[in-house]
């Protein structure tokens, strides 16, 4: 039985991704996302201007006439959301948590699949496996997902998003679309993330919070890691450290970006006081113009 509180809010992911969805996300998630290639669909007589290569031979000489074969698009696809619910998601200095945010990306990304007749699977991670959901398709399915991501209690903090990314190396046999969200508080992960990126269409949401990219003048400050547990007191009032905590996120930031364009993977930072629907709709914007 599913608490009332979870399921209000459930509900209310829904009600607000859906609107997106049919007006917003669903043509551009078709658009992004080509099928697999083409597909026998039927023939039809032959008309003047058709490729001759598209002849069916057989068909004609049965009949006596001319007919040409016709292809569609394979259209069913395979989206896997891999989210990351380590410790450091349950950190936002605005009105939502990391996680939260990542829950509405995926609620809104997996029904603009399920509206193209796409399987959506989840995959949850800490420094573990902590809950794989095999793709299936229909709405049931995605409002299960949305279960678990917000439902879920987590065994560790910690991040190891390697794990993850083997797993879905050994689960999804034919290329998928695979969707990563996380902060990428991690390291290690390059190796297997290289190898997806190639067998699979990957790409990356970076969730990035304003208090982890600056920090504002507030005094003595307790910075606690939140998956490590560790905690250090530094003075928010010295402009020094403050342009030095500046720097090394900015410099993280940039060397995580230049990570993704080395292996050739999407990448989309978003930043959560600024919302996700226009970070989304630019990388869908620039990925329709691009010749694939």
């Amino acid at each position: 039985m599913i608490p009332k509180e979870l399921f209000r809010k459930i509900r209310r992911i829904e009600i607000r991704t859906k609107g997106l969805v049919n007006n917003v996300f669903g043509g551009e998630y078709h658009s992004a996302f080509k099928g697999r290639g083409i597909e026998f669909s039927e023939v039809r007589p032959y008309q003047i201007g058709d490729d001759i290569r598209t002849i069916d031979w057989n068909v004609s000489a049965r009949t006596g006439e001319g007919y040409v074969k016709i292809f569609e698009e394979e259209r069913e696809q395979t989206l896997m959301l891999i989210v990351d619910v380590s410790g450091s998601g349950e950190f936002g200095s605005r009105s939502k948590f990391k996680r939260e945010i990542a829950a509405e990306i995926s609620s809104v990304i997996g029904f603009s699949a399920i509206q193209n007749n796409d399987k959506v699977g989840l995959l949850l991670v800490s420094d573990r496996v902590e809950l794989f959901v095999p793709p299936k398709k229909g709405r049931k399915h995605v409002l299960r997902l949305l279960r678990e991501l917000f439902a879920h209690e987590s065994q560790s903090r910690g991040t190891d998003l390697s794990v993850a990314l083997n797993h879905v190396l050994h689960v999804l046999k034919r290329r998928s679309i695979v969707l990563v969200i996380s902060d990428f508080f991690d390291s290690g992960f390059i190796k297997p993330l290289r190898v997806v990126a190639r067998r699979h269409d990957a790409i990356a949401v970076h969730l990035l919070d304003p208090r982890e990219q600056e920090l504002p003048s507030m005094g003595l400050v307790d910075l606690t890691d939140a998956e490590t547990g560790e905690t250090v007191v530094i003075d928010t009032t010295d402009r020094r450290t403050r342009r030095t905590f500046a720097m090394h996120a900015g410099a993280r930031q940039a060397e995580i970006a230049q990570l993704f364009r080395r292996i050739r993977m999407d990448y989309v930072p978003i930043r959560t006081e600024e919302g996700y629907v226009e970070p989304l709709m630019r990388f869908f914007r620039k990925r329709n113009r691009l010749p694939r």
